[in-house]
């Protein structure tokens, strides 16, 4: 079509494409079915493009005097300045938005107190002692009162940039968590959603430089010197003794022991099921319980009918600080719990012939390779009890000297 269009022209045009019909009117064809009129127009060095309607609702008379209305307000007159149309309606539709979100939409506080209430049951101790602390101490002053369709990464970078290099954890965890809260409060359907808490590359620029982290071990107490040290601690007296004891059998987290419940023990199986919500990979861990390791539930069990296996003085969960107490005490200040999960690695690698899958299964650590992982999700259960029953007989062996046997 060339020159002025013609209303037959229009009706039998199929073709893509902008057909002009002269003072900015254009004929915008996508397909036989959608056929749409615009006026384009610069305004301050910028083009635009108005939607005039479709030309099954508007014909080519109308939308002529459509453009010629639309051309009087953006050019103006002597009594009336020009208008940008287009950014006229943007605004509007935002402005619109922004009264609807006071209306009815919460504040991101009242979304992430929404959230926690409904995770509460779920978490361990320590996540329901963080959450709340984290976002209250470091989200909230920034965000706290405005809706999740508010936030800006640019308030991302204001909450995080104090804490990003002293506070290094602290800040993955919160950054994390206000990503979640946005997350689990927009629209699913919303295709064009981006989260304003993502660690995008843009954000990761402008947020303050880290050093390199320096990796330091856990101080690990030598596999040779368990037997000696296990020997020790079968002396020591109370329940933080005892769960000091049940980690090093079950070679586990610190976090996962101090809050183990006896439901989630099976006796007939002798296995112990760690919920995945207390596991470092978020899955559900089965742990073969050896002899000893049996042993000490039973000698902490009490007619209390606690859930808690290892409770405090107050019937509630140990700090995590307990059981490192406890190696002060003894004379191995020098060492860290944790590292007795290396002890155990050190040992597995040198002292047996167990295969790296089983090893790495029984410490509950994630695979590199996706296609490993898959191949290892039955966790490996009976090989895992030959090896931690083996873990077991090499720190409670009758070959141990025992220390107060010494003289």
């Amino acid at each position: 079509m060339a020159g002025k269009l013609k209303p037959l022209d229009i009706e039998r045009e199929t073709r893509p494409g902008k057909y002009p019909d002269g003072d900015g009117l254009y004929l915008v064809v996508a397909s036989a079915t959608s056929k749409n009129w615009n006026y384009r127009y610069w305004k301050d060095g910028k083009q635009r493009w108005l939607g005039l309607g479709s030309l099954r609702d508007v014909s080519l008379k109308d939308a002529r005097l459509a453009r010629d209305a639309a051309r009087l307000r953006v050019k103006g007159d002597r009594s009336t300045p020009g208008v940008d149309i287009v950014q006229e309606k943007r605004a509007a539709r935002e402005g619109a938005k922004a009264v609807e979100s006071e209306v009815t939409l919460p504040t991101f506080e009242e979304c992430a107190e929404a959230y926690i209430r409904e995770h509460w049951s779920t978490w361990s101790k320590k996540h329901r002692d963080q959450w709340p602390s984290s976002l209250k101490r470091y989200a909230y002053l920034t965000i706290g009162k405005i809706t999740i369709p508010e936030i800006r990464p640019s308030h991302i970078y204001e909450l995080l940039r104090p804490i990003w290099v002293e506070k290094r954890e602290t800040a993955n965890r919160v950054r994390g968590r206000i990503e979640t809260i946005i997350a689990k409060n927009v629209d699913v359907d919303d295709t064009d959603f981006r989260n304003p808490a993502q660690l995008t590359k843009q954000l990761r620029e402008k947020l303050p430089r880290r050093p390199k982290r320096v990796v330091r071990h856990h101080p690990a107490l030598p596999y040779a010197e368990a037997p000696q040290f296990m020997a020790r601690l079968s002396l020591a007296n109370g329940i933080a003794a005892s769960m000091l004891r049940f980690l090093i059998f079950t070679a586990c987290r610190t976090n996962e022991v101090v809050d183990a419940r006896r439901s989630e023990v099976d006796r007939s199986s002798s296995t112990w099921k760690i919920p995945g919500e207390r596991m470092k990979m978020n899955q559900d861990h089965v742990v073969p319980l050896s002899e000893p390791a049996l042993a000490i539930l039973d000698h902490v069990r009490d007619s209390s009918q606690r859930e808690l296996i290892f409770p405090n003085s107050d019937g509630g969960v140990f700090s995590e600080n307990a059981m490192l107490a406890v190696l002060d005490r003894l004379g191995y200040g020098n060492v860290t719990v944790h590292g007795f999960r290396s002890t155990f690695a050190t040992w597995a690698e040198e002292c047996t012939d167990y295969p790296d899958g089983v090893r790495e299964a029984a410490l509950a650590h994630k695979y590199k390779s996706e296609t490993t992982a898959a191949y290892q999700r039955g966790q490996k259960l009976e090989k895992r009890r030959v090896l931690m029953n083996d873990w077991a007989q090499f720190l409670v062996g009758s070959n141990v000297i025992r220390l107060d046997e010494t003289g």
